[in-house]
């Protein structure tokens, strides 16, 4: 088949950047933390996933020194919020580049909810909220050892927060959570329905 190939490095060629497309569609992290002096941060992050089990560990990239990176480095503290498709204007608002001092909670409209085991709040409309512990903050770097502007942010999950309708006999339901995912070009998001879904079991 024909294939378009390119080195990275020397550009690709096309009208837009395809990484992000092809890795897609991303869950978002949609990212709450508080400044050392206590001014509410929340900011959408697409490159965001979750890593381990046992314990919880999720994380998300911080592309640049962003508010939200220099709150959790402050009091390592951050809670996740699931960005269902009921929330997407809101969501995109939070993503607004504004000064450290401006509450995206008051910009986008949202009520908060304070969590449990942390200080930062959650989005109260969220149908699924992750209190997290930050257990590692690492600069990526590339092949070469050089060092890029690019933070990965780890955290323990120590507390979790599910709307109950979104659970059937003790399961949750993905599809009913309604994920908002992004996928590539300037503004290109999707969603998933329960006709999408296939069972596949492990093999033994």
């Amino acid at each position: 088949m024909p294939l378009h190939s390119y080195d990275p490095r020397l550009g690709h060629r096309l009208p837009h950047d395809p990484f992000n497309a092809i890795v897609g569609p991303r869950p978002i992290g949609w990212i709450s933390s508080l400044s050392s002096t206590g001014v509410r941060n929340l900011a959408p992050y697409s490159f965001f996933n979750a890593f381990n089990y046992v314990p919880p560990i999720v994380g998300f990239a911080s592309i640049g020194r962003k508010d939200t990176l220099a709150n959790i480095e402050a009091t390592r503290e951050f809670v996740w919020n699931l960005a269902s498709e009921p929330l997407a204007v809101p969501m995109n608002q939070s993503c607004a580049a504004v000064a450290p001092e401006v509450d995206e909670f008051e910009l986008a409209g949202l009520a908060a909810e304070s969590s449990v085991k942390v200080r930062p709040p959650r989005v109260q409309a969220s149908p699924v909220t992750m209190e997290c512990r930050c257990t590692q903050i690492i600069q990526l770097q590339g092949a070469d050892g050089v060092q890029v502007p690019t933070w990965l942010v780890l955290g323990e999950v120590v507390m979790v927060h599910i709307d109950e309708r979104l659970l059937k006999d003790g399961i949750y339901q993905t599809a009913a959570g309604q994920p908002l995912l992004r996928g590539g070009g300037p503004g290109d998001y999707f969603t998933i329905s329960e006709a999408g879904k296939r069972v596949m079991m492990r093999p033994r």
